[in-house]
């Protein structure tokens, strides 16, 4: 459990935006809680809100806006002819946040990122398990503890990274909130005093905000880290009301009780941009939205019955009664405005009929089974619910019956990991980091089966495809293999691809400064409110 802290009234009608008199206060309403503030430990985007884009920096960060890769706590780098020794030359002068329950006595150094990968690589460092059952979920999903050989402190500024084989997505791997640095100084403190678990629960890192408090599932306080190596920022509070409602947090936006929300439902779109004291940002996202099978399980394990389910649902209409117009159904694990999409693909084509014939041809009579519905929005996938009825009737039309089961958002992301989960899960994804790996590899390579693969599929071909696509620097090259493995997917049907949304980030009309990620990020660095 997260560690409760009970606010004072103060505190709550500091959140009003009316209330801000001296302090600049920005609130953001928030979509859920995160499952913890160690983004090392998790891969959902509520989370990386919370705290990679708050408390943290990485060695690189993503350009605001964009996918390109720049410098963040390390201000050069250089890699070797071999492409596997990546030498990073690290900021000097970056001071960690000073807080009520941690007073640094240095600057930033290379000793902090060595600690923050060995804990996730090295199942002997002794904070590799500090949280119990800790998987190092994204870290593990993407391979880096086969790809890494080593992380070495060159000296105080300089730490180099050996690769055991060429990893093309490798910069811009590092800029991805799981790759976090963390204080070793802070770790130290923690571990001689017994409190190891306050990491997770405290965060202290180098980024522009730092925690204040966190009341669980109401709100979350931060500051401006006053010695921020980027400079402090304009808003000298964050705070994140946290509203799982979509209404509600449309209701808050226009009283003026936050100044941005996430995932407004979609039948408020229009009300949102004809509102003069509003402003909406819209962008293509680079995401989907899946069913995935336990493809570990019968019937489950064959294609075929996999490929008759997919045949039965009607995505057009998941996609109307969701959207309303702001996504299109989904093909291919990969978004079409990310590079190696193969279009040429044909989609399942919707046939209940047939889908019912191919059933009785596998032999499968009277199946039951569960299809579980996040519980939370999300942008791939805005009222999972309601997506879940739609295929619970789908299927029904083919004889198969379905019970809709959900989970607490945080207890939904660890119990879905499960080998051997029963059901078909509603997830999504919206990339990381824009390089297809990202999808193909972090969601259903075999190295992420009891992680972010909820298929818990393994398929050599496709395997082999996506591992010699990323160690490829050719373009060219890594988009021939991608589409290849697309071809693979689509054959084996170890999802049911759903939806391709349209990011919609509504504001109020004085918020400034704020960038639209195509990562579908969070991050308030930089945001001013206009007077």
């Amino acid at each position: 459990m997260l560690k409760k802290t009970i606010f004072a009234a103060a505190l709550m009608a500091a959140t009003v935006l009316s209330g801000a008199a001296s302090a600049k206060t920005f609130v953001y309403c928030s979509e859920g809680s995160p499952e913890g503030f160690d983004p090392g430990l998790y891969t959902a985007g509520t989370t990386f809100d919370a705290a990679a884009h708050t408390a943290y920096n990485r060695l690189l960060e993503f350009k605001p806006g964009t996918t390109e890769p720049i410098a963040g706590l390390a201000e050069s780098w250089q890699i070797s002819d071999d492409g596997l020794e990546y030498t990073f030359k690290l900021r000097p002068g970056v001071k960690f946040q000073t807080t009520d329950f941690f007073t640094p006595t240095r600057e930033f150094n290379a000793d902090d990122v060595v600690f923050s990968f060995d804990r996730q690589l090295n199942k002997d460092n002794p904070w590799n398990q500090y949280v119990a059952g800790a998987s190092w979920e994204y870290s593990a999903g993407m391979g880096f503890p086969e790809l890494i050989k080593s992380v070495e402190k060159i000296d105080d500024l300089t730490v180099k990274i050996t690769l055991n084989r060429k990893e093309a997505p490798f910069l811009a791997s590092v800029a991805m909130p799981f790759a976090s640095i963390v204080s070793k100084e802070y770790a130290d403190k923690l571990a001689a005093d017994g409190k190891m678990n306050q990491m997770n629960q405290m965060p202290l890192g180098t980024g522009p905000f730092q925690l204040v408090a966190y009341q669980q599932d109401a709100v979350i306080r931060y500051k401006a880290h006053p010695d921020y190596w980027g400079g402090k920022q304009k808003i000298d509070d964050l705070v994140f009301a946290i509203t799982p409602d979509a209404s509600v947090r449309y209701q808050k936006l226009k009283a003026g009780e936050c100044h941005l929300m996430p995932f407004p439902n979609a039948a408020d779109v229009a009300s949102m941009k004809a509102d003069p004291n509003l402003k909406v940002m819209e962008q293509e996202g680079l995401n989907v939205a899946y069913l995935a099978y336990n493809t570990t399980q019968a019937p489950f394990d064959k294609p075929e019955v996999r490929k008759a389910l997919n045949m039965a649902i009607n995505k057009q209409a998941i996609v109307d009664a969701v959207f309303q117009g702001l996504a299109t159904p989904a093909k291919n694990p990969i978004p079409p405005t990310m590079w190696s999409y193969n279009d040429a693909i044909e989609d399942d084509k919707y046939d209940p009929e047939a889908a019912k014939k191919m059933l009785e041809e596998a032999g499968v009579k009277d199946l039951k089974m569960k299809v579980w519905a996040m519980p939370v929005s999300r942008p791939y996938m805005l009222n999972a619910r309601r997506a879940a009825e739609l295929i619970q009737a789908d299927f029904a039309k083919i004889g198969v019956g379905v019970e809709i089961v959900s989970y607490e958002w945080a207890e939904y992301l660890e119990r879905s990991k499960a080998k051997d989960r029963d059901g078909a899960v509603i997830l999504g994804w919206t990339g990381d980091n824009g390089d297809p790996d990202n999808f193909l590899d972090t969601l259903l390579g075999c190295d992420a089966i009891g992680g972010n693969n909820r298929a818990q599929w393994c398929d050599k071909e496709f395997d082999d495809l996506v591992t010699k696509a990323k160690e490829s620097s050719d373009v060219a090259e890594r988009t021939k293999l991608y589409e290849e493995a697309q071809v693979v997917f689509k054959r084996e049907a170890p999802w049911a691809t759903l939806d391709h949304s349209l990011s919609v980030v509504p504001m109020r009309k004085e918020v400034q400064g704020f960038h639209q990620s195509p990562l579908g990020d969070f991050a308030f660095d930089g945001v001013d409110l206009a007077e």
